[in-house]
């Protein structure tokens, strides 16, 4: 190799090294996108409008955004979004009143993974999840026979644990990732009138009777569990179909309440992955 060579390549590798150092990448950050709707029986009791309870069907919608891959802590920890929307119609035995319910409620939690097992020469695998959830949630429920305090308000706020498993398989030369998900509250907060109390007395009157109550699993026992099954279209598309189980219970007040949610849900998902550099001081 010529003098005038090896200068040319001191200089390349000199200035692929200063480039590298003025502009240090940041590891990759994914992100993954699912879009769900869902439709399914729905069964209410709310002891405020009626002792009696109402079955019906309803429709949900389901947004989810997984991060994971920061810089900091890679893949081992995943950040979960969640934004859930349902309305419902429901009758009562007769058929003769009917109850129009809808909520919307937003989830936000930590995650952590671990690989439990794998074979195929690791190409299969199965996930273990644990991690925590913040829930709100803000909902009604409307009796169309009541003539007097025809709707409930329905708000709550609770730190949920969260659990799941999740396994990658390979099926007809597609991957296929199949994931259970349970979550259940610990404490939280929630809003309700008293036995024999209107919202008159409350907002017009502001005659407070313990409506802002403390809630544990005793009183609030909501359990909520999901079933999806990924099958890969393409590179960073999927498609998704599940089942979606929540069930909003609670029992304060001398008052007791319950939407119980059972969904089939379908839809998709898309991966995304972000790089960037990152800034000097």
């Amino acid at each position: 190799m010529t003098s005038s060579k090896r200068c040319l390549l001191t200089c390349a590798v000199l200035l692929t090294a200063l480039t590298a150092r003025a502009n240090p990448v940041l590891p990759a950050t994914h992100t993954r996108q699912s879009y769900q709707l869902g439709v399914g029986p729905t069964q209410l009791l709310d002891t405020y409008l009626s002792q009696e309870k109402f079955h019906g069907t309803g429709f949900t919608f389901l947004s989810t955004t997984e991060r994971y891959g920061s810089y900091v802590d890679y893949d081992n920890w995943r950040t979960l979004i969640q934004h859930q929307l349902s309305l419902s119609t429901a009758d009562d035995r007769s058929g003769s009143r009917d109850e129009l319910q809808g909520d919307y409620s937003f989830f936000v939690g930590r995650v952590r993974h671990w690989q439990a097992f794998t074979w195929h020469n690791y190409h299969n695998a199965v996930y273990v999840e644990a991690g925590a959830m913040l829930n709100g949630n803000l909902g009604f429920i409307y009796n169309t026979s009541n003539s007097n305090n025809p709707a409930q308000a329905r708000l709550a706020l609770n730190l949920m644990p969260v659990a799941a498993a999740r396994a990658h398989v390979d099926l007809f030369k597609r991957r296929l990732e199949m994931r259970y998900e349970l979550a259940l509250p610990l404490v939280g907060v929630a809003f309700s009138p008293n036995y024999g109390q209107s919202y008159y007395e409350i907002f017009s009157l502001g005659n407070y009777d313990h409506n802002v109550v403390p809630t544990t699993f005793v009183s609030a026992p909501n359990f909520r569990q999901q079933i999806t099954i990924d099958y890969k279209l393409w590179r960073n598309a999927s498609l998704r179909i599940g089942y979606l189980g929540d069930y909003q219970q609670l029992r304060v007040n001398n008052l007791k309440s319950h939407v119980l949610h059972h969904r089939f849900m379908v839809g998709y998902v898309r991966s995304l992955t972000h790089t960037k550099p990152l800034k000097q001081k």
